[in-house]
């Protein structure tokens, strides 16, 4: 599915204000919270999708960028894998209390957690440019992004080896405090551990504590033969790691097609224009046609054969996406060429041709709905 316009996502117009964007997606995030849309793969979809748009509209440089050139002019400014959590650390100041939001959906925070403080990594996205070719009969292609792994000195703990953490006295171990207001108790991520539930005492001194360490990772995909332009490649475990031991996020490879010099396609048909010269469209030939996949396919043009005239040769267009065994089919649309310059023996045989058609200098007029 293509991507949608981020302001039309968040449904407020293209000059809104910062605190505009910001009301429209905290109302947006709240209505898709993961809690209340537990398996919900739609609701996933959308709130990611918002979260998306929220990101670039909030950041000044980003918008300005994305009003001018569109999606094209912020391509570049996130390359390679996105870090959704980031949305997490840079808003968590729209949500208060419901800040638990990102930290469920993305992989943080005190609802995502297991009893051992464990949690989700985050999910990344990576943007990759195919071929024409690629796309329609698939390929397998290595991509090179960085991610977050377990750090090898502390095994992912965050803690220097030989020492363990400590309970958080805060929020008795919970990641979480609550506080009153009338009839409503609202609880938010402790401040003294960041909602961990424990303190690392002494933090290993190669992640800092973090208990995670980036490193470049080279990954072999598929893409799958009939994939169009847009589409994304789910890859689980790929994402980031989690924390103490916890899943690893997922990695969304979203895909564009580079335009083919001769051929264009719709759904899963492939279209194309070849010449053929006046005497083979009035007489009528037969012609080889190059398909994409390099095959010679025989053409029979029948004689009167008109400019324009589309003919088509099954089953040798784009395999479909869930069932390689169907393929759509190939259009050949010719283009009756005129030579510029004739030979006087052209140009006498035309002539010829000319006096036994009975052609006049009134030609008749052509009703436009015929042409």
């Amino acid at each position: 599915m293509a991507k949608r316009d981020y302001y039309e996502v968040l449904g407020v117009p293209k000059g809104a204000s910062k605190d505009e964007i910001k009301k429209a997606y905290r109302k947006f995030a709240i209505q898709y919270h993961p809690d209340k849309t537990a398996g919900n793969k739609e609701a996933e979809e959308k709130f990611k999708e918002a979260t998306e748009a929220y990101e670039v509209l909030s950041n000044d440089k980003k918008r300005q960028m994305y009003d001018q050139y569109g999606f094209a002019g912020i391509d570049g400014m996130g390359a390679g894998a996105h870090d959704y959590s980031s949305v997490y650390r840079d808003f968590e100041d729209i949500f208060g209390g419901f800040s638990g939001i990102f930290d469920s959906f993305f992989g943080g925070g005190s609802k995502a957690r297991g009893r051992d403080g464990s949690s989700r990594g985050a999910d990344l996205q990576y943007n990759i440019d195919i071929s024409f070719k690629d796309a329609v009969f698939g390929s397998k292609i290595e991509i090179s992004y960085n991610r977050n792994h377990a750090c090898e000195a502390c095994s992912g703990s965050g803690s220097k080896q030989g020492t363990g953490k400590k309970t958080c006295t805060t929020c008795g171990g919970t990641g979480q405090v609550r506080r009153s207001s009338g009839f409503f108790s609202i609880a938010s991520p402790c401040h003294t551990c960041r909602g961990e539930g424990f303190i690392i005492e002494n933090p290993c001194s190669k992640c800092s504590g973090t208990g995670v360490e980036k490193r470049t990772q080279k990954l072999k995909i598929t893409i799958p033969a009939g994939i169009e332009s847009g589409k994304r490649i789910s890859i689980s475990g790929q994402g980031n790691a989690g924390n103490n031991g916890g899943p690893a996020g997922d990695l969304y490879v979203f895909v564009r097609v580079k335009p083919h010099e001769y051929f264009e396609r719709h759904g899963e048909d492939i279209y194309c224009l070849i010449s053929i010269s006046f005497t083979q469209a009035a007489l009528g030939a037969s012609i080889y046609v190059n398909t994409l996949d390099e095959k010679k396919v025989k053409l029979k043009i029948p004689a009167g054969t008109q400019n324009g005239k589309m003919f088509r040769l099954r089953d040798e267009g784009v395999p479909h996406l869930h069932n390689p065994n169907r393929r759509g089919d190939l259009y050949v649309k010719v283009n009756v060429v005129v030579p510029e310059k004739l030979s006087s023996q052209q140009k006498k045989l035309l002539e010829e041709l000319s006096a036994v058609s009975e052609e006049t200098e009134n030609p008749k007029p052509v009703k436009l709905s015929s042409i």
